[in-house]
């Protein structure tokens, strides 16, 4: 297949899968509201349908744009293998007919080099497929003589021409966790200017009491208030690299490290967001909030869990007094509550387009990073960066149950540099990656209930 035509269905397949995410992700919108028995949205999630709605429409016309030049390239990919069937089909009949008074075709007086042709073939460089033609006339002539040549692809004895082949185009990039937990939070654009963003909060409130009697006293407590500190930190990473690997290369190298360093930019931030530890340049991540409410989570069985989730539901409504909104777990958690059944061997959880009674969990998208099901009316987020490495046997994971909007998260835009007299005495060139991003999870830290002890360690399958 042409490469063309490759690259174009690799990325018809790539964008097909982005639009899919919109669609969940939209999806997850919406099923909040109705999870929260409201009829429409907040303006801030009407803003961010009707801009994953766009995204979904560009995606579209992509796709559309995508499938016309695939069928036109196929199409011209099979006029041309017919042109050159009949072209080839015209050179054989011309040999059988030369063959009949021509020599053998690389005899010593022949002018024509056997070794000469093959590379021209293994090297692309056969135009008008003369030289392959030669080839297959002298291996029906080596055939009809009984002559062989006992050579192999072994380097040295034959192998130097059969060159590797190198798919630059299809390199394999390193695989890295997203960054699920820190897109369920309350995103805001850095504000330009300031190393540290400070909230207003109240500490205690005011307070109503029954009036005893006309003109009686009035009760009267004062407020008191505090702050909330965010302070903006930077995460950055860069590479140098020799000129000569950006200039000589095939591909855009620089192109390839750049991807690389944004992706892991992006797992960096997820992991701040979760586990930050609130020094050496860290945010305060939500596992590190004070006041953030904890539960043990016992014995480590699928309806001991299940019990502890439902649980924390309560107590995000008791003290936060409004509903939580996902529940966010490692994708080993969730494996092991698919891979539990009942007495009688049945799954307890199931795909939710059939209607299932008593399921602990309904199975929605078999996805990564992403909302792939839901557990107690609540959706279900998976997200690699969770930790597998607490508690004393150091194998124990932890499940959130939050109310991801009363997250704060504070970015800018991940800015890029190529700095070219770091190391221009060597000819070395440094391309970097930075932004900065503030959080904050103790707006209410009773939004956020961790269930974590012995009853997560690592799940046997």
């Amino acid at each position: 297949m042409d490469e063309r035509l490759k690259r174009l269905i690799a990325r018809r397949e790539q964008a097909a899968k982005d639009r899919e995410q919109l669609l969940a992700q939209r999806k997850a919108i919406v099923d909040i509201a109705e999870e929260e028995a409201r009829e429409d949205l907040s303006p801030e999630e009407d803003t961010e349908f009707r801009g994953l709605t766009e995204q979904v429409k560009t995606k579209d016309e992509e796709i559309r744009a995508f499938d016309e030049r695939i069928t036109e390239l196929s199409e011209e990919a099979e006029r041309e293998q017919q042109v050159t069937a009949g072209a080839a089909a015209v050179r054989r009949a011309q040999a059988r007919v030369q063959s009949v008074t021509e020599g053998r075709t690389y005899d010593q007086h022949s002018g024509r080099s056997y070794m000469q042709d093959l590379m021209r073939v293994q090297l692309n460089m056969d135009g008008d497929g003369t030289a392959i033609e030669r080839l297959r006339r002298h291996a029906q002539e080596v055939e009809t003589d009984k002559e062989y040549r006992d050579l192999t692809r072994t380097d040295g004895a034959g192998g130097y021409f059969v060159p590797p082949l190198w798919l630059m185009s299809q390199y394999v990039e390193l695989a890295r966790a997203g960054r699920a937990y820190a897109n369920l939070c309350n995103g805001e654009a850095l504000p330009p200017g300031t190393d540290s963003i400070n909230i207003p909060k109240l500490a205690t409130g005011t307070a109503t009491g029954i009036q005893t009697a006309d003109n009686g006293s009035v009760q009267e407590t004062d407020l008191t208030d505090t702050s909330v500190t965010a302070p903006v930190r930077t995460i950055a990473g860069q590479q140098d690299v020799a000129i000569q690997l950006l200039d000589q290369s095939p591909i855009s190298f620089d192109q390839v490290i750049f991807r690389d360093l944004v992706a892991d930019y992006a797992t960096k931030l997820d992991l701040q967001v979760i586990s930050g530890s609130g020094s050496s340049g860290q945010v305060t991540g939500v596992r590190n909030t004070s006041n953030i409410v904890t539960i043990s989570a016992g014995t480590a069985t699928v309806s001991a869990i299940y019990s502890k989730i439902a649980d924390a539901v309560q107590r995000v409504h008791t003290s936060r007094f409004m509903p939580p909104t996902v529940i966010v777990m490692h994708p080993r958690r969730w494996a092991w509550f698919l891979a539990a059944v009942d007495s009688q061997g049945r799954p307890l959880v199931v795909p939710d387009a059939g209607n299932p009674m008593n399921a602990v969990a309904t199975l929605g998208a078999v996805g990564s990073q992403q909302v792939v099901g839901q557990m107690h009316g609540l959706p279900v987020v998976t997200d690699p960066s969770i930790p597998t490495t607490l508690g004393t046997s150091t194998t124990e994971d932890v499940i959130h149950v939050l109310r991801a909007s009363d997250l704060l998260l504070f970015e800018s835009g991940i800015r890029t540099r190529v700095l070219p007299d770091v190391g221009s005495g060597n000819l070395t060139v440094r391309l970097q990656v930075y932004g900065y991003l503030a959080f904050t999870a103790g707006r209410y830290p009773q939004s956020v209930v961790e269930i974590g002890g012995a009853g997560l360690v690592a799940p046997s399958f």
